[in-house]
């Protein structure tokens, strides 16, 4: 079992930036593949970005790239999302995602096995 438990969102101004980060769980951290999605008020979970567990490969939403970056701190199994440029239509709830299988990158969310419970972020305009 591995519990992930996000941080870090928060009320911004648009143009600004939040790091969100992701702790989770489990011995074999450096094994997951670790991923970020969100979900705005009466919409569907949407991919926004995944790292893979081999050389750092990355994956992000086109609405996201070159705003957001995915990391990863092995030593502190942690994952983060740093967000720059926020935009008004940025605002959802953000939640990390967990897989444990030793696959790449994933961009749906039932490829996921484990989730956190969230953070809000808003982007005021």
């Amino acid at each position: 079992q591995v519990q992930l438990v996000e941080s870090g969102g928060g009320l911004v101004q648009a143009g600004g930036s939040l790091r969100l980060s992701c702790a989770a769980s489990g011995r074999t951290f450096r094994s997951y593949t670790m991923g970020w999605f969100r979900q705005a008020p009466g919409k569907e979970r949407e991919f926004v970005a995944a790292i893979s567990w081999t050389v750092d490969n990355t994956y992000y939403a086109d609405s996201v790239k070159g705003r957001f970056t995915i990391s990863r701190s092995n030593a502190k199994n942690t994952v983060y999302l740093q967000m720059n440029s926020l935009k008004p239509e940025d605002t959802a709830v953000y939640y990390c995602a967990a897989d444990t299988r030793l696959v790449e990158l994933l961009s749906r969310p039932q490829e996921y096995e484990y989730w956190g419970q969230g953070t809000q972020v808003t982007v005021s305009s």
